[in-house]
């Protein structure tokens, strides 16, 4: 009589973890390539996350590694001209420029103690930040996101009472791919980085997400409900496509 051996569930040999990130090389330099294993995707997509310079290769159900390696390989040029295109890094750190409201700001730090705020020297707006130096990108990305809110506080506010709609409640955060979102519950979330965009930006921003309360798509009549609160939509669209990159360089390494 024969025996049957059985492995407990936690004697089981696991199967090896899917590695998160892979290396193309780029003009002899090998580029860091994060992975994203989706079971949903129907297909290889490559892009990249501008707010952190980052390439991302999404592997489909039954992808595999080696054929997402040949998928990097023939869009290496796509890749190249996509990162080359790329607006430079804008640390946030004494001395340097930030924009708030569309015009650009030099942060300067100070000893001692205050809030952040904005001073006019008399060579133009600065921002002065106090404290300890190594908080100073803590503190100016916290004054951004308090500015932030009250500007889409208000605007919000405006744009719905204008559309007879009712907003549950607004968020801020920091989207890679988006600058806000509206669900059907009446949440709207924003990037916080659209305080670095002129006010007419910021305002299209805030009624496109409101309109979304009267049509939750990108129909023809949702966009007549934008424009009847924001004329100035297409110009707003057309400087965030051209300078979104620019906002999301804000920051980064």
């Amino acid at each position: 009589m024969g025996f049957l051996s059985r492995l407990s569930p936690s004697s089981r040999p696991r199967p090896d973890p899917k590695p998160d990130h892979c290396h193309v090389e780029i003009d002899g330099e090998p580029v860091r390539v994060t992975i994203v294993w989706n079971d949903r995707a129907r297909r290889y997509t490559l892009r990249v996350r501008g707010s952190v310079r980052e390439p991302v290769v999404t592997i489909p159900a039954r992808g595999k590694l080696a054929e997402a390696r040949d998928f990097l390989d023939r869009h290496r040029g796509w890749l190249r001209a996509r990162l080359a295109a790329l607006p430079d890094a804008a640390p946030i750190a004494d001395g340097g420029t930030i924009p708030i409201r569309g015009v650009p700001v030099r942060i300067v730090h100070r000893e001692g103690r205050g809030l952040v705020r904005i001073e006019d020297t008399g060579d133009g707006p600065c921002l002065v930040v106090t404290g300890g130096a190594e908080h100073i990108a803590r503190r100016v990305t916290d004054y951004l996101k308090r500015e932030a809110r009250r500007d889409l506080e208000a605007a919000t506010t405006r744009h719905a009472a204008t559309l007879g709609v009712t907003v549950k409640t607004i968020r801020l955060g920091d989207p890679i791919s988006r600058w806000g979102s509206c669900s059907s519950s009446g949440t709207i979330a924003y990037s916080w980085r659209i305080i670095m965009a002129p006010p007419e930006v910021l305002d299209y921003l805030a009624a496109h997400e409101v309109a979304h309360l009267r049509e939750m798509n990108h129909s023809p009549r949702f966009w007549r409900h934008v424009a009847a609160i924001c004329p100035g939509m297409e110009q707003a669209k057309t400087w965030l496509n051209r300078h979104g990159a620019a906002l999301h360089a804000v920051g980064a390494d």
